[in-house]
């Protein structure tokens, strides 16, 4: 494999770092933007920016699931965990996601008295239904393409056990629409993509064949590890150098072409796209999953009528102009003089996938 073959041995990376640089003085400043973010932090962890030469700069894009979920959604989930008889679980970042109002957080709302609980798996939260039936348990459904078959088949299983007092109110992304809103903005300035390997495992490299094809730009899905990036990152400047746009799969070891066919008729099964808000995006058409009518039984928006108020940010917070790439998050106001990850101002310092959080740890 390429991985293999280039970080065997650690002597290699120099080599690579040289070619790196050679690619990117025959092209000019690069800026290169990963979209997942698992890419984030691990390119934060490994200090991979303070090798790479100084024309090649390194952008985080919306690639935190819990950091693109809008202020005007989390708000709907607050009012919704104060309503009796009902428990929201969630995974753990987005109980400590603000709404519109710095502070407010389902984590303070369970402080207060709420029923809110965190959770490793949709399953955790059907078993809680299960354990209490008469409560209300909805799970925020949150992620993109690599959690949405865990959804769909938790609500399968809901289905065929008969669990009525369960439901999932469906946060979910996906990841093409969002980039080509993306590209499409006024103010984009990327070069290349390194592609989210997690998201490619199920829809496979080819979900992101639209890249080359469609805006001339070159994409590379990549693994995690710091070899994984560093390749990736020289497959990039070359196709730049040679202005020979492709879409190239580095994580072979994990991604197919095709993806998983299983889980992608899982998704199809219970999901339909629908329109969704995404924070710094805005309404992108067919970027969210809606639940099928067959199982409106366990759609918590239709169960509870629920409907999100217009959206409102925080003021001074700047996580919508970061999911973008067009602001760094040093360059936030707030950044580790109000916002820091004990006092999280905006989603981006919240999660452990988020830019701020990762900038803030790691410089």
């Amino acid at each position: 494999m390429l991985y293999d073959s280039y970080f065997k041995n650690p002597k290699d990376v120099p080599l690579l770092l040289d070619k790196i640089r050679e690619y990117s003085d025959k092209t000019g400043p690069v800026r290169l933007m990963e979209i997942c973010g698992t890419h984030t932090m691990a390119i934060a962890r490994s200090g991979i920016r303070s090798i790479l030469p100084e024309n090649v700069q390194l952008l985080s894009g919306p690639g935190c699931p819990v950091c693109v979920t809008p202020s005007n959604m989390i708000d709907m989930v607050l009012d919704l965990s104060q309503r009796p008889g009902v428990l929201i679980a969630s995974y753990g970042d987005l109980l400590r996601v603000p709404g519109s109002v710095q502070g407010d957080s389902l984590l303070a709302r369970r402080v207060d008295g709420g029923k809110v609980e965190s959770v490793y798996s949709p399953m955790d939260a059907l078993k809680i239904a299960e354990e209490h039936p008469d409560t209300e348990v909805v799970f925020l459904g949150v992620g993109f393409e690599t959690t949405a078959p865990g959804t769909a088949a938790c609500i399968v299983e809901a289905a065929a056990r008969g669990v009525e007092n369960f439901s999932v109110l469906c946060l979910l992304k996906r990841t093409e629409p969002a980039i080509r809103s993306l590209i499409e903005s006024d103010d984009f300035a990327v070069n290349g993509f390194l592609c989210p390997g997690h998201v490619a495992a199920i829809i496979g490299a080819d979900g992101f064949s639209f890249l080359p094809e469609d805006y001339r730009l070159p994409g590379v899905v990549s693994g995690f590890e710091p070899g994984d990036l560093l390749y990736s990152i020289l497959e990039l400047t070359e196709m730049l150098a040679q202005r020979t746009p492709e879409l190239k799969n580095e994580y072979t070891r994990l991604v197919r072409q095709s993806g998983n066919p299983a889980a992608m008729a899982l998704i199809e099964r219970v999901f339909s796209p629908a329109g969704s808000d995404w924070r710094g995006l805005g309404q992108i058409p067919e970027s969210g999953y809606a639940i099928r009518n067959e199982y409106a039984q366990w759609d918590a928006m239709k169960k509870f009528s629920l409907s999100p108020a217009e959206g409102k940010e925080i003021p001074g917070c700047r996580c919508a102009q970061v999911i973008r790439g067009v602001m760094r998050p040093a360059e936030c106001p707030l950044f580790q003089k109000v916002c820091s990850p004990d006092n999280p101002v905006g989603p981006c310092m919240v999660s452990g996938e988020g830019a701020c959080a990762a900038a803030y740890q790691y410089g």
